[in-house]
């Protein structure tokens, strides 16, 4: 898909893209290409001159293939960007940006929140665009936004999580709910961190770059004063995880050191009625009390005794609470 913007009195306008004579009438200031095809890369191609990367070349990780300017001139950027929503589980997509030619090319295999959000944001905000690198920038400050509202939304599960695990009674099903919580929350905090990071890294390679005038390069100062201030928050949310990672595992143990507990007790109360049968039960021809019309009801309750007695002894010490 080929979503073409063009700058109406500083406001973006999505033209209809569909044929290539289409295309060829605009002027773009942002081409954005969503999973295109190959007869969609070859109008790119022979109508702007640019050659789109592939989905392999989107995914390189390596430093410099993210940030680099081409032999003709063409400025090439890997950056990644978030997808949290409630049906599938967070996960990172990584946008290739292209400026060439006063326009701004993105490749991308999914819709991106960011992207709608600088669509939705420019038709209703005019003058705050006014060339194709204000189109990055703002694409840039939207996605720290959307990470910051991913943030809150942790903070708000993860303190749903912590009334959970203080609650008086807590059970081995409510641990093993709030470590999945825990474990989702702290997936996704670590993705915002990455993706801040490779935020911070693009805005930075623009910076040193000298690519920008003088306000948007104090927009980008500004979107690293975010970030910094967003890196910051990340790293209470990973101190709040840890807390209740191990709130939660220790309320575990104590579950499972009352079992361990009550089956100490018992092997403890039970030896000496174990010991009484053990010496009435050898086969010695003189035994004391073998000829005692009461030693068989004798012996039952002196074991019954030696059972309740080390019982009404650890009740009274507190050992069974």
């Amino acid at each position: 898909m080929i979503n073409v913007f063009v700058l109406q009195n500083g406001r973006l306008s999505q033209i209809n893209i569909e044929n290539r004579a289409d295309l060829e009438s605009t002027a773009p200031v942002w081409v954005d290409l969503t999973d295109p095809n190959e007869e969609e890369r070859d109008w790119v191609r022979s109508i702007y001159g640019v050659t789109l990367p592939g989905e392999d070349e989107v995914k390189d990780i390596e430093a410099s293939a993210r940030y680099y300017e081409a032999d003709n001139g063409d400025l090439h950027l890997r950056t990644d960007f978030l997808i949290d929503d409630d049906d599938e589980p967070a996960r990172i997509v990584t946008v290739a940006f292209i400026l060439a030619r006063d326009i701004l090319f993105s490749v991308h295999t999914l819709d991106l929140p960011v992207f709608r959000l600088v669509r939705m944001r420019a038709r209703s905000r005019p003058g705050s665009i006014a060339d194709y690198k204000d189109v990055l920038l703002d694409l840039y400050a939207t996605d720290a936004e959307y990470s910051a509202d991913a943030l809150e939304g942790i903070y708000q599960n993860l303190e749903d999580v912590s009334r959970s695990v203080l609650k008086k009674d807590f059970s081995d099903q409510d641990a093993a709910a709030a470590l999945n919580s825990i474990a989702q929350e702290e997936d996704l905090n670590g993705r915002i961190r990455r993706n801040m990071m490779d935020t911070r890294r693009a805005v930075s390679f623009l910076m040193r770059g000298r690519l920008l005038n003088a306000d948007q390069f104090e927009e980008a100062r500004q979107i690293l004063r975010d970030i910094e201030s967003l890196d910051g928050h990340t790293s209470f949310l990973f101190d709040k995880i840890n807390f209740l990672m191990d709130a939660t595992v220790g309320f575990i143990n104590i579950n499972q050191n009352k079992i361990i507990k009550i089956f100490s007790v018992a092997s403890v109360a039970f030896l000496p009625p174990t010991l009484i049968a053990s010496i009435y039960g050898m086969n010695f021809k003189i035994l004391p009390e073998l000829q005692w019309d009461l030693g068989y009801p004798f012996a039952l309750v002196l074991m019954l005794a030696s059972a309740v007695t080390p019982f009404w002894y650890f009740r009274r010490r507190g050992w069974l609470k």
